[in-house]
């Protein structure tokens, strides 16, 4: 909300720009998720430390059976629900030990991938930039929206892009990888019985 003029930032930078050990960490993160830049990363980090401060205020406060942080620690919990972040009898402790992995899956980018749309993080960024993915009823291009659980299972190609097609040569390619997979499986699993 507000005037667009006055927009903020949504993240917060490191405090020491050269740690190798962040930077390399970042560096794998960066690459596993198909991210655009570190930016990226960093708002993951910003939603994630606020659901930690959230339930750290409310860990206090829940201790002197305080009505009202109860009823908030429920919403918070409703909503990590809702993002399929937690599930529904979680504890303030769970909120706590949630990681950046955790916040990263439930991008629509990382979903695209898992749903064998996308051969790669890169081109499943691509396709949701240039409009052929479709959530529901509407057309996304925002690579980073955070998906809610009820809404995963619609997550299907624009049925005006190519890709709708099944004879397009990149669907065509996926499921070859999907029927390489199982076969590979099928031989681990003869493999370990013999």
């Amino acid at each position: 909300m507000g005037d667009q003029k006055f927009q903020r930032k949504r993240y917060s930078t490191p405090r020491h720009p050269w740690e190798k050990e962040r930077i390399d960490y970042e560096r794998q993160i960066v690459i596993k998720y198909g991210l655009k830049n570190k930016r990226e990363l960093w708002k993951a980090q910003a939603v994630l430390s606020s659901y930690r401060a959230q339930a750290r205020n409310l860990q206090a406060k829940v201790r002197y059976n305080d009505p009202v942080a109860e009823k908030q620690f429920q919403l918070l919990l409703k909503k990590l629900d809702r993002l399929s972040l937690l599930s529904e009898g979680a504890t303030l402790d769970d909120i706590l030990a949630l990681t950046l992995e955790n916040i990263l899956d439930r991008r629509l980018q990382t979903l695209v991938y898992q749903l064998n749309m996308a051969t790669t993080m890169k081109q499943a960024r691509q396709l949701i930039t240039h409009g052929h993915i479709k959530v529901g009823d509407h057309v996304v291009t925002i690579p980073s929206l955070a998906v809610e659980k009820g809404v995963e299972d619609t997550i299907t190609y624009n049925e005006k892009s190519p890709f709708s097609d099944d004879k397009h040569p990149i669907r065509l390619v996926l499921a070859g990888m999907k029927e390489n997979e199982a076969a590979e499986e099928d031989q681990k699993d003869k493999g370990e019985s013999q």
